[in-house]
């Protein structure tokens, strides 16, 4: 290892983690295209995975680690850091709706915009957790928009409309925490730090289908050995995932029941039907020799492949609405024998619009001795690809709290989509007005308001940010969730005020006056006038009967000891700011302590409970911080913008 090379930063290594097999291809970028200098294949010994989903993370590891070490040593090169890809079968759907109540009719920025959005992806969420007893972390892989809203009219498009109420319906799509998190633990088991991460059906569409032909609406279908990938596109973007739970193993297991073999064997059968002979050799799980026609394997698989060209057919007509224009299959189980017919049958489509994946790898990954047209390197070189010519957003490194950050969607992103994708909540960014205490004292309802949130803390780079910033390539974001309001509370004492004196229900029962008040409470009163308290003179003191003598001498030095510092004016117990035009004075903090603007919102008139725009704050014509220092007679700003 010690004369091996540093693995350069154009150096691209790609792992991906299969339920049968893992693949490894190691490239580098050369112009447009990645050049692939050696790939490598090995299977797991036993089931490691289920469905796509790692399930021991250290066998998995340890053939990670294999396959690395067999690259390294065939190029000379210490590999160390990978891109990888999560599995397409474990992503979530649903989903989800926000309405923002503006106070006027106004015109629509992008900034409520994406408020709005972040809102309903927020909502997706929790409608995706609530069937669950326990909360679990969800990464954001990316949404779109279904429907907008104006005062109750659909729209395509808000901005500069003017309205008073907006809507926005999502359907968003997100990833358990826990795939994520066992993929990267896999991963530095095997010694391994990852570079990238993006998702399987990403990683193929982007090896099958180049982004020049996603004007079109086309599908990605990638056969795999637990279940099969969908990924479709149109007008140029990736607009929608899903997943059948029929795969390349429920062929398999049709062979194994019909030939009376075990499953290594029946891969190998499944393996064979495509090539030139008629008869395959094999022995079946009686020791017995066997020779098995083509005719007869290709006849028993029919009723699985069936299936799943019915599921495949079934999740496209769901996500997409209708048959696309045209569909790659990839994946080994694309290249079963009539499969691509049955799939083009059962979306009604001319054959020649289903095609097996690998005719346009050309357009973006060459190799000088390895052949790479087949459809099961659609995953493993998209993965490269991905990285290795800049495709995807997660492709460059962005770091979180001084974290990588996990990132997976196409196009332009903002610290929004980041903080969203990272598993952080809609709540967390804006945080929450503590709940009001609503009761009602002889008939008048009253409420105490919940206290502030505590705004998040949001830099970019070490400057101050807004969550619609546009992040960039090595930027480092840090980031403090808010802290939400405590909750208002109040005592029976603290309501009636010290000065009560009479009788008091709640909720027509008697409760001590120290007693916590509920949400709800009805409080009942009848005061009445306490007795005049019995005030018993004192005697003289000796001293008043000395005084009645006359005392001449002293009579002259009898000032009041504070008399000469008197005449010096008190420092004044009030500081004096200006708040949005208007004087404000407010009492010296008792430790001695300044103001903060934080310290003025409850003055500014704006109820934080209910925000519908973005908050301006400003102290002296200059945009500050909530955390900002304030100075006796600054001027200060605290308006909604």
């Amino acid at each position: 290892m010690a004369d091996m090379k540093v693995q350069d930063k154009d150096l691209i290594f790609a792992l991906d983690i299969g339920t049968r097999s893992v693949v490894g291809v190691v490239g580098r970028p050369v112009g447009d295209r990645l050049k692939v200098l050696d790939v490598e294949m090995a299977e797991h010994g036993k089931r490691a995975m289920m469905d796509g989903q790692i399930d021991d993370i250290r066998q998995v590891g340890s053939l990670a680690r294999t396959v690395t070490q067999r690259l390294a040593g065939r190029l000379g090169v210490c590999l160390e850091r990978v891109c990888v890809a999560a599995a397409g079968r474990a992503l979530r759907t649903q989903r989800g709706s926000f309405t923002l109540e503006l106070p006027e009719e106004q015109s629509i920025d992008a900034e409520q915009i994406s408020r709005l959005e972040a809102g309903a992806v927020s909502a997706a969420e929790e409608a995706l957790q609530a069937d669950g007893d326990n909360r679990r972390q969800m990464f954001l892989v990316g949404y779109t928009v279904a429907q907008y809203r104006l005062d109750n009219y659909p729209m395509a498009n808000l901005q500069y409309h003017t309205g008073r109420k907006v809507e926005a319906d999502v359907v968003a799509t997100f990833l358990p925490g826990e795939v994520v998190e066992s993929l990267y633990a896999a991963m530095h088991n095997a010694g391994l730090q990852v570079a990238s991460m993006t998702l399987e059906p990403i990683a193929a569409m982007n090896a099958a289908i180049p982004a020049e032909l996603r004007l079109l609406n086309l599908a990605m279908v990638d056969i795999g050995a637990g279940t099969t990938d969908i990924a479709l596109c149109r007008d140029g973007s990736v607009v929608g995932y899903t997943m059948a739970t029929v795969a390349g193993d429920e062929v398999t297991e049709a062979i194994m029941r019909s030939f009376l073999v075990d499953f290594k064997t029946a891969e190998q059968i499944k393996r064979s039907i495509g090539e030139s002979q008629e008869l395959i050799r094999c022995r079946n799980i009686l020791g017995q020799e066997e020779r098995i026609a083509v005719a007869e394997v290709v006849q028993a698989i029919q009723e699985p492949m069936d299936r799943m060209a019915d599921a495949i057919a079934k999740q496209i007509l769901e996500v997409n609405g209708a048959a696309p224009s045209a569909v790659f299959l990839a994946g080994g189980g694309s290249k079963l024998t009539g499969l691509r017919e049955k799939v083009a049958v059962q979306l009604e489509m001319d054959e020649k619009r289903v095609a097996i994946a690998g005719n346009n790898f050309a357009l973006s990954v060459f190799s000088e001795s390895l052949e790479l047209e087949r459809p099961e390197f659609a995953t493993p070189l998209g993965i490269a690809i991905s990285a290795g010519l800049g495709l995807l957003n997660d492709s460059y490194v962005v770091t979180l709290n001084g974290q990588t950050a996990k990132l997976f969607r196409n196009g332009v992103l903002t610290l929004r989509d980041i903080l969203l994708m990272n598993g952080y909540s809609y709540a967390d960014m804006v945080g929450k007005t503590g709940k009001s205490l609503t009761i009602t004292l002889d008939g008048k309802r009253l409420v105490f308001r919940g206290e502030p949130a505590v705004p998040a803390i949001l830099r970019v780079n070490d400057e101050e940010a807004t969550l619609s910033a546009v992040v960039h390539a090595g930027d480092h974001i840090h980031f403090v969730p808010a802290t939400h309001g405590q909750a208002a509370s109040r005592t029976l004492a603290e309501v009636l005020g010290p000065d009560f004196y009479g009788k008091v229900l709640v909720n027509n029962a008697q409760v001590p006056m120290d007693a916590p008040l509920s949400q709800g409470d009805v409080i009942l009163t009848l005061r009445q006038t306490p007795p005049a308290p019995v005030v018993t003179p004192p005697a003289p003191p000796v001293e008043t009967i000395l005084a009645r003598a006359p005392i001449q001498s002293t009579a002259r030095t009898a000032v009041p000891a504070q008399a000469a510092p008197a005449q010096q004016a008190p420092r004044s117990r009030e500081l004096h700011f200006f708040l949005n035009g208007e004087p404000l004075v407010l009492p010296r903090k008792d430790d001695g302590s300044p103001y903060y603007l934080m310290d003025l919102l409850e003055y500014s008139g704006i109820d934080f409970e209910h925000l519908d725009r973005a908050v301006r704050l400003e102290v002296n014509g200059v945009e500050r911080g909530f955390q900002h220092t304030l100075k006796e007679q600054d001027s200060v700003i605290i308006s909604l913008s």
